[in-house]
């Protein structure tokens, strides 16, 4: 007799090994065990050791039994059917202190064999020795060879055993006279032809066996009409049952009540599938009511600090007053190289009449009229407009003039060629699959940009015929502009520069501040405004970045430049209401233009006069 389970690939007793399902006849001499140790009495059922069985326990010597109430256990139960083997298993297969078949064997670290239950803390004292040679007890890995070979061990489907008066368990000669594989036992419990069933018909009939089953429903007393749920109150036998339906009121309306049950249970899924839907919509509604609260509190925020650049504003423009009748006094003392009049921009006028927002702006430089969303003033003589241009179905989000052809890019996605002239419309193109953000023409070619896309376009009398789409950009195109022999354009955080003659981009400029909104080119700089209220200015020839310009608290959304032989000034406008004036020498900013009551959108600078187009549906002339 070993004294502990050492060798962990134990073999199986012979004969254990074979077929699932073998027929055994009734014997006394088979093996019974039973995985409860205490002196309750089991469940219904459950059979216990009887001396007709040889107990497992009784292949131990008395000290291992001395070793086990030493080391007292607090077992749970692990099984809650009872195992009567068909023969005899191994020793190594067993527990040494609970003499039970191993449940989830485990290897530890000493290299014995335990229970995983007991390894994982279910040993009050102590918790952390091995039973056999008090080695501390560390669970290795699963003893997937000794799991094997009690899966291979034979016993007695529970159906074929009862219980005996020294409360253990025999096999029953008159149940299920099959063994199986420990592995297969629930297979075939399942499918048992002795396992206990009740009759549908009446849980009050006597408990049957499922071979029986048959039989008990050709002669059970209680077999209801199948139409009694829907009101049928037939009971009876089977005689009378196959009678009650040649005559029963609703076994033709069958068809009808199965179709009607049918769209019902379909109802109830709808009705199902709806309930769901408007609980997903509930929650996506908390979602949104939390995120419209988080923007609410932002959007509070952000006027806040718009009224607090406001107010300082206010007291610049003040201050600034204040210098320029200082200035006005030096002037009239003599002192004139102190003061330079033409820096100073003052509104001339308003141009009203627009019935929504001014997005874009555009001059013609022969006549000198200022033409912008579907209007052309004349800013010469009269000051009034002289025709609406009308013919998109979206709003006109850019213009541009090559020629004596005017072009104006729409949200509708199409560009429309205009005679300036006869100021009617010649030609119509789908130039996009998304709005046209921006208009820009040099050397005979219009360049449309729109999202992710830049379409290169040759100009041929009125018609506009595609040359190439420029590809590579990452968000949309809100920004082009054509000097000399580049073509800029920007998107998020960077702005392209492609050779207008190969269309090829020859150099690219990281930026920060979220999308690009609006470009402007000097003789010595490029001037970009961002999403995030942010100015960058880079050397045009080195391709470096000089500077940074703050001061707006909104969107730069557009950018114009004036350069006279001794200086160069940058207008910008801005989301914030404002307009800034940027003297390119120091960088710094000279003035700021508070008159319009909307966000700044559009800027055209036309003989030394800037035009901005606003939010508030008006134009405004700046002049020195």
């Amino acid at each position: 007799m070993e004294a502990s389970f050492g060798p962990t690939f134990s073999t199986v007793a012979a004969g254990a090994k074979g077929s699932t399902h073998r027929r055994t006849p009734s014997s006394s001499s088979t093996l019974t065990y039973s995985p409860r140790d205490d002196d309750d009495m089991p469940p219904i059922g459950t059979p216990r050791r009887s001396d007709s069985a040889i107990s497992i326990r009784s292949l131990h010597s008395e000290s291992n039994m001395s070793l086990r109430s030493t080391f007292s256990l607090h077992e749970e139960e692990e099984d809650t059917e009872p195992q009567v083997f068909a023969e005899q298993p191994s020793v190594k297969l067993c527990c040494q202190l609970c003499c039970n078949v191993f449940k989830d064997p485990v290897i530890t670290t000493c290299g014995h064999t335990q229970k995983l239950r007991r390894t994982l803390g279910n040993v009050p004292s102590p918790p952390d020795k091995c039973p056999v040679d008090t080695a501390k007890l560390t669970v290795v890995v699963n003893n997937i060879a000794v799991a094997e070979q009690i899966g291979e061990l034979f016993i007695h489907c529970k159906y074929g055993c009862r219980a005996t008066p020294a409360s253990a368990a025999a096999v029953d000669p008159l149940g299920c006279p099959f063994t199986i594989k420990l592995t297969s036992r629930m297979e075939h419990e399942v499918s048992c032809d002795y396992r206990p069933v009740r009759c549908p018909n009446n849980p009050s009939c006597p408990p049957l066996l499922t071979k029986h089953l048959e039989a008990h429903l050709k002669e059970c007393e209680h077999i209801k009409c199948p139409h009694s749920k829907y009101g049928c109150t037939f009971i009876g036998n089977q005689d009378t049952y196959e009678t009650h339906l040649e005559v029963c009121k609703f076994e033709g309306l069958k068809e009808f009540l199965q179709q009607t049950d049918d769209r019902f249970h379909e109802m109830q899924l709808t009705l199902s599938q709806k309930d769901q839907d408007i609980a997903f919509l509930r929650s996506m509604l908390g979602k949104l009511s939390e995120k419209l609260d988080q923007l609410e509190k932002n959007l509070e925020l952000k006027f806040d600090v718009l009224d607090e650049n406001q107010s300082k504003l206010s007291e610049d423009l003040m201050e600034f007053r204040r210098d320029a009748s200082m200035l006005n006094v030096s002037q009239t003392e003599g002192d004139m190289s102190s003061y330079d009049p033409q820096q100073i921009f003052k509104c001339k006028g308003t141009f009203v009449g627009h019935q929504g927002p001014v997005w874009c702006l555009c001059v013609y430089s022969t006549g000198d009229l200022s033409i912008y969303i579907y209007g052309v003033w004349d800013t010469c003589t009269t000051y009034k407009c002289q025709k609406t241009l009308e013919g998109h179905d979206g709003i006109v989000l850019a213009l541009c003039i090559q020629g004596n052809r005017l072009y104006s890019g729409s949200a509708d996605c199409t560009i429309i060629v205009w005679d300036i002239q006869t100021l009617q419309k010649v030609n119509t193109i789908r130039a996009h699959d998304n709005p046209v953000c921006t208009l820009v023409s040099s050397h005979n070619m219009l360049f449309s940009g729109s999202l992710k896309a830049i379409k290169v376009w040759d100009i041929v009398g009125t018609e506009l015929k595609l040359k190439k789409e420029l590809t590579g950009l990452n968000h949309w195109v809100r920004a082009l502009v054509a000097s000399q022999n580049h073509l800029y354009s920007g998107s998020y955080q960077t702005i392209k520069i492609w050779d207008i003659r190969s269309l090829d981009c020859v150099h690219v400029l990281q930026t920060s501040g979220g999308s690009v909104y609006s470009i402007a080119v000097t003789n010595h700089h490029i001037v970009c405004g961002t999403y995030e209220n942010l100015i960058h200015v880079w050397d045009i020839d080195t391709k470096e970045q000089v500077r940074t310009l703050t001061g707006h608290v909104g969107t730069v959304y557009a950018l114009a430049v004036i350069s006279t032989p001794d200086q160069t000034k940058v207008f910008s406008a801005s989301y914030d209401r404002s307009l800034r004036v940027w003297s390119m020498d120091n960088m710094i900013c000279t003035q700021t233009l508070l008159r319009h009551q909307g966000s700044v959108t559009a800027l055209a600078v036309s003989r030394g006069r800037l035009f901005s187009g606003a939010v508030d549906s008006t134009v405004k002339v700046w002049t020195c």
